[in-house]
């Protein structure tokens, strides 16, 4: 991680005991919206995962961010999702210094899309961490990592999206309805 410093006036020494402080942003997503009104859902859950993260790493100066970046009933094959944007501006912003989320594929299933994130992440100094599964994007072999997992991701969506249309297919072929309107 690439922690920001604490400011100090110019001039002074550092102090060895002062903490460096890391602010995270937790972004969640989850691709529909079925579930989103129960009491407890998946963003829940996948903030609950970031926040203790981050409070088992509060040694390290890491603290949560009281924004939230939800983005519930968007797909993270595209980057037209409302709370990544907002999160995105406050990165640029120098509001940032750390993004939390539970899974990789939480911020994105497109390897192009993520490549893209990572540049504004890198441009900024911020950095990205996955709960579940631990990155450090600061060296090489965390990259690698990091893209071979993306990769996955962005298979599995294409795999879906194939199941779907075949299905949908299959369906016409038998003369079903698959969504629209109704012939008439």
């Amino acid at each position: 991680m690439t922690p920001v410093a604490r400011s100090r006036k110019p001039g002074a020494k550092a102090d060895a005991s002062a903490k460096k402080m890391v602010r995270c942003a937790i972004y969640t997503r989850k691709s529909t919206e079925e579930g989103l009104n129960m009491e407890f859902n998946s963003l829940d859950a996948q903030r609950e995962a970031a926040e203790a993260f981050i409070n088992s790493q509060r040694h390290e100066g890491w603290l949560v961010l009281p924004e939230q970046y939800d983005d519930g009933g968007f797909s993270g094959g595209n980057m037209e999702r409302p709370a990544l944007q907002r999160l995105l501006l406050d990165v640029e912003a120098g509001k940032v210094d750390a993004i939390v989320v539970y899974k990789v594929d939480r911020l994105s299933r497109s390897l192009l899309d993520f490549s893209r994130i990572m540049e504004t992440l890198d441009r900024q100094g911020c950095s990205f961490v996955s709960v579940t599964q631990q990155f450090n994007t600061t060296h090489s072999m965390g990259r690698l990592t990091l893209n071979i997992l993306l990769s996955f991701a962005q298979f599995e969506r294409e795999i879906i999206s194939e199941r779907t249309r075949d299905k949908m297919s299959a369906a016409r072929r038998k003369g079903k309805w698959v969504g629209g309107e109704v012939a008439r």
